[in-house]
């Protein structure tokens, strides 16, 4: 409870910025499916160029949270087939970057100098970083965990960048091949935007995702924990001998 309590007193701009990147998507989402509802052939036959200022745009937009990973792939797939599908995993990887780089500017190491008040939470943020790759893998892994929102706080717990950037697409590569897929064959692309029809091997996918991630960090965190408190124990043993 101490530890909830100075988190919020000591980060208040922190957690601030953490509930705007839960919201803002859905805004997001809304002006985006606004601006091509009144400019239906907006990215209708594209050149090079302009699907070069597209993917910069949208890795922007992802990077500050204007708008859900998954609606960029459906509207990418949609307009560009499989021939944006490079420039996406390219998306993934600079708005990955480019959100790490700004995490851990804005925050400048706020958030582990707390922890670090805390052994047992610093020591079990320790043991998770030894994990980074799983950990990260497992967070982009689910369908529900905003991507900005996954981005900000990997990033001032200290997840390496290497790690961070190669786990967040190889992560996010099923459920993006599955909504990209049904991007290529929708008719509409704001029936798309509004209500996808996954159909029943899309739900299966869907809840398969959400558990394997459910249950691997689950694991992953009560494993840091028994770790550290293994530790705490050999400690105790050594400073009784």
């Amino acid at each position: 409870m101490a530890f909830l309590k100075e988190l919020f007193h000591q980060n208040k701009s922190t957690l601030a910025l953490l509930l705007l990147l839960a919201l803002l998507p859905l805004l997001g989402d809304s002006a985006l499916a606004w601006v091509l509802h009144h400019n239906r052939e907006l990215l209708a036959q594209p050149t090079a160029w302009e699907m070069l200022l597209y993917f910069g745009v949208v890795a922007v937009a992802m990077t500050l949270a204007l708008t859900h990973t998954t609606v960029v792939v459906l509207i990418t797939a949609f307009y560009f087939n499989w021939a944006g599908f490079p420039g996406m995993l390219l998306t993934y990887m600079l708005a990955a970057l480019f959100g790490h780089m700004l995490a851990t500017t804005l925050d400048k190491g706020k958030l582990i100098r707390l922890l670090e008040r805390f052994p047992k939470a610093h020591a079990v943020m320790h043991e998770l970083r030894g994990d980074s790759w799983r950990l990260v893998l497992l967070t982009r892994l689910s369908p529900v965990l905003p991507f900005a929102l996954i981005t900000f706080i990997l990033a001032v717990v200290g997840v390496p960048r290497r790690q961070f950037l190669t786990a967040s697409v190889v992560g996010m590569l099923p459920r993006t091949l599955f909504f990209y897929w049904l991007g290529t064959k929708a008719q509409d692309v704001l029936l798309l935007i509004q209500d996808p029809d996954t159909g029943t091997a899309g739900k299966v996918l869907v809840a398969l995702l959400l558990a394997v991630s459910a249950f691997g960090l689950y694991y992953l965190f009560t494993r840091a924990l028994k770790r550290v408190l293994q530790k705490g124990v050999e400690k105790e043993h050594k400073n009784f001998s």
